[in-house]
């Protein structure tokens, strides 16, 4: 193999050592920022999306270097039974303060009772990544559910925003998204909440997305469907 080649394999690791100095730095820059926020409320808006694009951001390095280690075989599920409540709560919490700075009302509706087998660490974060985009179009409310339908557990995130536009309509949620690099909208947090969902697997059964434009609130609706 020439130096060429090595250089070439080093890469990814490389890339993914970067990106995790990156987000150990972005979350003393997150930190920052909330004390920015205490300290001049008259700049509450501008500090607001400051703060919102670098959770994005976050979020977005998270899934690279999970992506990274599951083309590496370095990743495995660790599943075991939680309370979908739980899940939920989890999810929320981890995108409450931008909630509550864009004055975004986030409503659960789940029972007790309701369990799930799942990488509790892996379906919050995914749950919370797609929450973070709908806090960027919502208008005034979101709305987060779980139900049994058909043999899964169906988690679903509705806003009453303008709802999906057609590309990700019309887009391969099976694992395989075509991402678009050049134009920008990437759609890297619905490729990486796909790829979680299908590694969660029951038998014959294994997880997976849908989005619409059927959300009871009148904007978009996304679900995510284990097994």
């Amino acid at each position: 193999m020439t130096a060429r080649a090595d250089q070439a394999g080093m890469f990814p690791a490389v890339l993914a050592s970067t990106v995790h100095d990156i987000k150990n730095s972005l979350g003393i820059l997150l930190e920052l920022t909330r004390q920015l926020a205490v300290k001049y409320q008259d700049r509450a808006e501008d500090i607001n999306q400051l703060e919102f694009e670098a959770t994005h951001i976050n979020h977005t390095l998270m899934q690279l270097l999970v992506l990274y280690k599951i083309d590496a075989d370095k990743f495995c599920l660790m599943i075991d039974a939680y309370p979908v409540i739980d899940i939920l709560n989890e999810a929320r919490d981890q995108q409450s303060r931008l909630s509550r700075l864009n004055h975004v009302e986030v409503v659960i509706e789940c029972p007790d009772d309701l369990l799930c087998f799942c990488d509790y660490p892996q379906v919050t974060n995914a749950l919370a990544t797609i929450l973070n985009n709908a806090l960027r179009y919502t208008r005034e409310k979101i709305l987060v559910s779980a139900v049994e339908q058909d043999g899964y557990l169906r988690l679903a995130i509705e806003d009453d925003g303008k709802g999906y536009p057609s590309e990700i309509l019309d887009a391969d949620l099976s694992g395989s998204v075509d991402l678009d690099w050049i134009g920008g909208n990437t759609g890297l947090g619905l490729f990486f909440v796909s790829v979680i969902a299908a590694l969660h697997k029951n038998g014959e059964q294994s997880g997976y997305v849908r989005v619409d434009n059927r959300s009871r609130l009148g904007g978009a609706r996304f679900c995510l469907f284990l097994p």
